[in-house]
């Protein structure tokens, strides 16, 4: 390796400072040794969660910090994107064995099956490679609530009203976390022009209670037909889950819940770290996790 690329290693490794190299790269893989969560049975609502080769050590943060915060057992379905490595696999049903594992093959071979009566669908979970967190997610919920769970998402305090709304069976809204600003693929005069009703601000698809009624591949299939909708690569799947929430009914979750990059946890139940400030999920999240004992409380 060129000098170059040792001082362009360095650089990128501890850009963020030593505390967040720290936390990231030694701190971070503590949570293998806690035990594992075995209690995933409850079906009043299914956690659904898409990863990575790249993400899924957060992953085990995010659902871990959830289920000890919540002190719920949801059940829990997670979804392989086709990166994952046999040995991540076995660390995953290690620490989640009563959870279903969905391999990227199997769903593949289901879901493309699904899709062959919707032509813009089938393109879609083709083409784009974050797809499989809307047609996957449907294809496989076994519950008629799911909770949207990204992996950048850290959980410090029960999430209260989040759950309330979830196990509130009167509650038929889809409930979602609001975003700095709405970022979509289309726009809220396209929507109304051509499908007749409002496109909700600000909804971001990393964390919600979403109704299975909602993710209608009927819906989906129209709202493909959108002048330039094939956009961003995420703000589609995104776009996609505002679609589905607006047509259904949806209500944003309040604004302890909402996506900042600014500012610090102040007493929310959770923060969503997305990619501008995903390095404040090692030096901010883990690091208030781990000094108020919460790896300690997982080892009990």
């Amino acid at each position: 390796m060129s000098i170059g690329s040792l001082v362009l290693n360095f650089q990128q490794k501890y850009k963020h400072g030593l505390h967040t190299a720290y936390y990231r790269d030694i701190v971070r893989k503590q949570i293998l040794d806690s035990k594992p969560i075995t209690t995933t049975y409850d079906n009043t609502c299914e956690i659904h969660v898409l990863t990575s080769a790249n993400d899924w050590l957060n992953l085990v943060w995010a659902l871990k910090s959830f289920y000890y915060c919540s002190q719920r057992d949801y059940a829990l379905c997670i979804h392989d994107d086709g990166t994952l490595t046999e040995e991540q696999l076995k660390t995953l049903e290690y620490h989640f064995p009563n959870a279903r594992i969905i391999s990227r093959k199997e769903a593949d071979a289901k879901v493309l099956a699904l899709l062959e009566a919707y032509p813009r669908c089938l393109d879609f979970r083709k083409t784009n490679h974050l797809s499989p967190k809307v047609f996957d997610f449907a294809a496989y919920l076994q519950s008629d609530r799911m909770l949207l769970l990204d992996s950048d998402i850290l959980f410090f305090a029960a999430p209260t009203e989040l759950l309330n709304r979830i196990e509130n069976p009167d509650y038929q809204l889809n409930t979602l976390n609001s975003d700095v600003a709405s970022a979509y693929t289309v726009e809220p005069e396209e929507v109304k022009t051509h499908l007749g009703f409002e496109l909700a601000e600000r909804v971001n698809s990393g964390l919600g209670l979403i109704h299975k009624q909602s993710l209608s591949f009927d819906w989906i299939e129209e709202f493909l037909a959108l002048p330039n909708i094939i956009g961003h690569f995420w703000r589609i799947e995104q776009t996609i889950y505002a679609l589905c929430s607006s047509r259904f009914g949806v209500e944003l979750l309040p604004p302890a819940y909402d996506v900042h990059l600014e500012g610090s946890i102040n007493g929310s139940p959770c923060r969503h770290y997305v990619g501008k400030i995903r390095h404040l999920m090692y030096s901010e999240g883990i690091r208030h996790l781990v000094q108020n004992k919460f790896l300690k409380e997982l080892q009990k």
